[in-house]
């Protein structure tokens, strides 16, 4: 079975970093994209410092939308 990736936050390193570990704890794994250090890494800029995002298998999304909620009004 194939999933399917969705964006669910896009912010600071340290903010995807602390929501991927808030959703590990529920048992929802998710991949962490940084446009920037990638662009860095091919030696040309891409994006900017905050173009860091946190993708879920699409299957997750229900499970981990209140705890996504909760992350953004505590922000």
């Amino acid at each position: 079975m194939n999933k399917k990736f969705v964006d669910v936050y896009s912010g600071s390193e340290v903010q995807v970093i602390l929501l991927k570990g808030l959703l590990e704890n529920i048992d929802i794994e998710g991949i962490i994209q940084n446009d920037f250090q990638s662009g860095i890494t091919a030696g040309f800029g891409g994006g900017t410092v905050n173009t860091v995002r946190l993708k879920l298998h699409e299957s997750d999304l229900k499970k981990a939308q209140p705890v996504i909620e909760k992350f953004i009004k505590n922000q």
